[in-house]
C-alpha cells in the first residue's frame, strides 16, 4: 500500500510503453496522486487536452472535480458573460472567476478543511479547418497553497507554432500540466517554474511571451524580473510591461495601432533623449501619411544591453532602468533584437498602422552597416526591404561629427557602395529628420551622465530632465553617491 501524507510523495505504479515516461505525464500523476488537490479545468479552444492528460494517466478521480469546455459562444456567453474578445486576458479572469466561486460553493463544506481547491482555465485559438493565422492563448491557474486559504494566480499567454492542429492540442496540454505543477511544486521558485513551463517541448513548438503572478503567494515577486527572465530564458524573443510593472501581452497594448519606439539603453534618460521623443511625437503629428491617430510610446531594451562583460544579468541595473522609465509612464519592452528589421518583424505581428523608430546618427551608422546582415541571403538589400517592407520611416536625430561638424540625414556619409540605396530612402520618405534640435543638446551622452552621477559631480542634474534628476536622487538609481 502506498502512503501519500505529503505534497511529494508520489507512488508511481507500472509504467506502460514508452509514454508515460515524458515528463509532463510524470507530474500529472504526481498531481493526480496528491490527496490534497482538486480542482477544476475550463477549456475553450483546443479541445480539453490538458485534462486529458490526467485522465490518461490514470487517477484522476482524486484530482478532477469537474472539466468542461464551453465552444459556442452563446453558452460561453451564458456562463462567463459577455465579451468582445473570446482569445483574452478579460475572458480568462471570467473563466476563472466563476469556476472557483462554484468550487467553493459547492466543496468547501465537504472538503475545504482538506483539500487545496484550483481551478485551471485555458481559452486558445488554434489552428483548423478556418483558422490558418496566428495561433495564440491564455492559461492560467487559480490555487489554495494550503487549505482555506487566500488564492493566488499564475497567467501566462503562449504563441503556438507548430503547423497542425493535432501537435498545437498536443503541446498545450503539456504545458498546461508543467503550469498546474508549477503553481503546487515550484512556486517558491518562480525561475525555476519558469524554466519548466517547456519541459516536454522544443522552443521552436510553443512561445511564452507574457507571465504574471498575482495574489499573497507572490508578494516579493517582481513581474518586470519574470518577464526579463522569459527573454532570457528563450521562452520568447520579446516580452512587455506597463509603467506600472504589469506584464502585458503586446496585442493589449498596440493591437491595430501605430507606434513610435524608441530603443536604448537609457542609462539614464538624457535632455537629448527627451528631446527626441518629443520631437519626433510632434513630427509624427504633423506628418500627412500619418492620420490624427496619436501613437503608443514604447521603450526599448535590448538583452545586450542588460547583461554583464561576463554574460550574465544585471538586475538591479535593470530594475532601477525600469524605475526610471516607470515613474514616466513608460511602456516598456524588453527583447533580443538586435537588428532594426527582426524589431519590426515582431512589431508587425501586433498592428498593421504606422511606426515611427527614432534614432540618432550612431543607429544609422549600424543600420547601413553589412555585417548586421551577414545571416541573411540577401544581404544588406534583404535586410532592408524586410525593414521597410510596411509602414516604417526612421526620424533621424543629428549629431555632431569629430570637427564639431553637424550631421544631418542630408550630409550623412554613407558609403559609396550604398550612396544610391540611401538616396532612394531618403527621397522617397523613409529616412526623415527631425528638424530644429537644439545644439547644445548633441554634446550630452549617457556614459557621461552616468559617469557623472558614480562620481558625485552634480553637473549631471543638468544633463536629465528635471522629473528624471528627481526621480533618481530620490530613489538613489545609477550608484548615485
Amino acid at each position: 500500500m502506498c502512503i501519500r501524507d505529503s505534497l511529494h510523495t508520489l507512488c508511481p505504479p507500472p509504467m506502460i510503453g514508452e509514454e508515460f515516461d515524458s515528463q509532463a505525464n510524470k507530474k500529472a500523476l504526481q498531481i493526480n496522486l496528491d490527496p490534497r488537490i482538486y480542482g477544476t479545468f475550463a477549456e475553450i479552444g483546443a479541445g480539453q487536452e490538458v485534462a486529458r492528460r490526467f485522465f490518461h494517466v490514470g487517477g484522476a478521480a482524486g484530482t478532477v472535480a469537474k472539466t468542461m469546455s464551453a465552444y459556442d459562444m452563446t453558452f460561453s456567453d451564458s456562463i462567463y458573460g459577455p465579451t468582445t474578445r473570446y482569445v483574452s486576458r478579460q475572458r480568462l479572469f471570467a473563466m476563472l472567476d466563476h469556476e472557483f466561486n462554484l468550487l467553493i460553493e459547492r466543496l468547501d463544506s465537504k472538503f475545504g478543511a482538506e483539500r487545496c481547491f484550483f481551478v485551471f482555465a485555458n481559452t486558445v485559438a488554434a489552428r483548423s479547418y478556418r483558422m490558418h493565422g496566428e495561433s495564440h492563448g491564455w492559461l492560467g491557474i487559480r490555487f489554495q497553497p494550503t487549505p482555506r486559504s487566500p488564492t493566488s494566480d499564475i497567467v501566462i499567454h503562449v504563441r503556438m507554432l507548430d503547423d497542425e492542429n493535432r501537435k498545437q492540442q498536443e503541446a498545450l496540454g503539456i504545458i498546461g500540466v508543467n503550469l498546474i505543477y508549477g503553481a503546487f511544486y515550484l512556486r517558491h521558485r518562480p525561475e525555476a517554474l519558469i524554466m519548466s513551463l517547456l519541459d516536454d517541448l522544443k522552443p521552436s513548438r510553443l512561445e511564452v511571451d507574457m507571465i504574471q503572478f498575482n495574489g499573497p503567494e507572490f508578494l516579493r515577486v517582481d513581474n518586470r524580473i519574470m518577464s526579463l527572465q522569459l527573454v532570457h530564458s528563450g521562452l520568447t524573443c520579446a516580452a512587455m510591461f506597463r509603467a506600472n510593472g504589469e506584464a502585458v501581452q503586446p496585442a493589449e497594448i498596440f493591437y491595430k495601432k501605430p507606434l513610435l519606439v524608441e530603443r536604448g539603453s537609457f542609462r539614464p534618460i538624457t535632455l537629448l533623449t527627451d528631446d527626441m521623443i518629443t520631437r519626433s511625437l510632434e513630427l509624427f503629428r504633423q506628418h500627412p501619411e500619418f492620420g490624427a491617430e496619436e501613437p503608443v510610446v514604447l521603450m526599448e531594451i535590448t538583452m545586450q544591453n542588460l547583461l554583464s562583460s561576463g554574460g550574465s544579468l544585471e538586475l538591479q541595473d535593470f530594475l532601477e532602468r525600469s524605475d526610471m522609465l516607470g515613474a514616466l509612464g513608460y511602456t516598456v519592452l524588453v527583447s533580443n533584437f538586435g537588428e532594426y528589421y527582426r524589431l519590426v518583424d515582431y512589431l508587425n505581428r501586433y498592428t498593421d498602422r504606422w511606426i515611427v523608430l527614432p534614432l540618432g546618427i550612431p543607429a544609422l551608422n549600424e543600420i547601413f552597416d553589412e555585417k548586421y546582415y551577414s545571416n541573411l541571403d540577401g544581404g544588406i538589400l534583404e535586410g532592408l526591404g524586410r525593414l521597410f517592407k510596411q509602414k516604417v520611416r526612421l526620424f533621424v536625430y543629428p549629431s555632431l561629427g569629430p570637427d564639431n561638424q553637424l550631421i544631418t540625414v542630408e550630409n550623412y556619409p554613407v558609403s559609396q557602395n550604398h550612396f544610391h540605396l540611401y538616396q532612394h530612402l531618403l527621397q522617397n520618405g523613409y529616412i526623415c529628420q527631425i528638424p530644429d534640435v537644439s545644439s547644445e543638446l548633441l554634446h550630452i551622452s549617457s556614459s557621461e551622465v552616468l559617469a557623472k552621477i558614480r562620481s558625485g559631480d552634480p553637473d549631471w542634474e543638468k544633463m536629465v530632465p528635471p522629473r528624471v534628476a528627481e526621480i533618481i536622487r530620490d530613489r538613489k538609481l545609477f550608484g548615485l553617491r
